[in-house]
Formats: C-alpha cells, sequence, structure tokens
C-alpha cells in the first residue's frame, strides 16, 4: 500500500465554494467508508485542503479524485504527493501497515 499527502489549491475564492465545500466532504465520506482516507481539512489561511490517502498506486488515488465535485467543476488543482511513513505514532500502526480492506481502492 501506497501513502500520499494530496494538497488541494482553489481557484477561486473560498467564501465562493461553500456549496461545493459540501458536495465536496460528502464526496470524502465514500474514501473514509473504504478506509482509503485518514484525514482530511481547510490549509490556513483557506487556500485549499490537505488529506492523507493510501491506495495502491497514485493513478488509483487521482481516479478517486477525478470525482471529487472540485475537480469536476474546475474549481481546485490538485498535486498528489507520494511518501513512506516511517515513523509514527503506535495507535496509526494498523492504518498504515494494513491494506484497505473495503470499497476496491
Amino acid at each position: 500500500m501506497k501513502h500520499f499527502i494530496i494538497d488541494i489549491h482553489y481557484l477561486i475564492p473560498a467564501e465562493q465554494l461553500v456549496e461545493t465545500t459540501v458536495e465536496h466532504r460528502a464526496f470524502l465520506q465514500s474514501g473514509y467508508k473504504a478506509g482509503m482516507l485518514l484525514f482530511s481539512g481547510p490549509k490556513v489561511p483557506r487556500t485549499g485542503g490537505i488529506i492523507v490517502a493510501r491506495a495502491e498506486s497514485a493513478d488509483q488515488v487521482a481516479a478517486f479524485f477525478a470525482n471529487d465535485p472540485y475537480q469536476k467543476k474546475g474549481v481546485a488543482t490538485y498535486q498528489f504527493i507520494e511518501f513512506n511513513p516511517v515513523l509514527k505514532q503506535e495507535f496509526l500502526t494498523d492504518w498504515v501497515e494494513k491494506g484497505v480492506s473495503k470499497g476496491g481502492f
């Protein structure tokens, strides 16, 4: 399993994203249910967001986020950064070391 930081950059002011943010967060729930996403949230200041995810490949992560309302509406860009979580809090061991078991990710 590979691990990724997804760096989202808004192309329009956050104030114009209220409705799309609701849709985006609902979309992310499918990634949480599948065990693909660990956490997510807006940057401070709110110029985009950060997500930590895992998948078999960068292509799989990109394919998942191709359905994100931000991406579909063209209001954000995404950078997928693969990393190797060598050190971690003990409570993250299962998530980091085990594969995704649901949802086909």
